[in-house]
């Protein structure tokens, strides 16, 4: 599977942003989908997934409340909805496939490009 994220862009503290991972293929209704982030000069980190079928999700800590990960598998698509922005939410966030639901990076096979998020204070 082939994935394309798109949404990033340049927002204030408080505001809101919706990120979006088009999936080619026509497995992607198969595959747990997944989004993480890389800040300057820091590892790669989970922020969340979602399983096939959209009914478990998973979050790290830090953006539980604020963000919220869904997917449209008639679309192909999974979307970060991110409210309640935060300075400290800046990173390229990518998304990713995997047919296991985990936080760990290695258990991802597939990764769209990234999209950038810049959250100003």
């Amino acid at each position: 599977v082939q994935l394309q994220a798109s949404g990033g862009g340049l927002v204030q503290a408080g505001g809101s942003l919706r990120l979006s991972c088009a999936a080619s293929g026509r497995t992607f209704s198969n595959y747990n989908m997944g989004w993480f982030r890389q800040a300057p000069g820091k590892e790669r980190e989970f922020v969340a997934a979602i399983t096939s079928s959209g009914g478990i999700t998973r979050y790290t800590d830090s953006v539980k409340g604020r963000f919220t990960i869904s997917r449209d598998n008639a679309k192909n698509t999974v979307y970060l909805q991110m409210n309640s922005l935060k300075p400290e939410d800046t990173a390229v966030y990518y998304c990713a496939a995997s047919p296991v639901l985990s936080t760990q990076l290695v258990s991802w096979y597939h990764w769209g490009q990234g999209t950038l998020v810049t959250v100003s204070s």
